[in-house]
């Protein structure tokens, strides 16, 4: 089953700043499906993303510490970015899919993301 926007199937997208959300997104909406980035890193809500959105599909994007520092040119350290993390556990406890984005290309990370929403089915 592949899993279009028509289905009218919601996708959310959460990670750390720098994992490559917003551009994700734009290749999933580019491509025909609905889907959003929600900025869960930031939020001491554990469950914001699904309070937000209820999206039949979670993608949790996950980079390293230096991956997102060399995308993202943070002014930021290794305890920030553990934050983000320990914020982010829910999403990444409950997720659909996920895909670790450290030393991967955007085109890598959305062919994975296509590829493994080609074959999902919602439940």
């Amino acid at each position: 089953m592949t899993v279009r926007k028509g289905e009218m199937v919601t996708i959310a997208i959460v990670g750390p700043c720098g994992a490559g959300k917003s551009t994700l997104a734009a290749q999933l909406e580019e491509a025909g499906y609905w889907a959003h980035q929600i900025a869960q890193e930031h939020s001491f809500v554990p469950d914001m993303w699904a309070r937000l959105s209820s999206p039949d599909i979670l993608i949790y994007l996950d980079a390293d510490f230096e991956t997102c520092q060399r995308r993202k040119h943070l002014n930021w350290n290794a305890t920030d970015h553990a934050e983000q993390q320990r914020r982010l556990q829910h999403a990444r406890e409950n997720c659909d899919i996920y895909i670790d984005t450290s030393g991967r290309s955007s085109e890598e990370v959305a062919r994975k993301a296509l590829e493994t929403l080609q074959h999902f089915t919602p439940s």
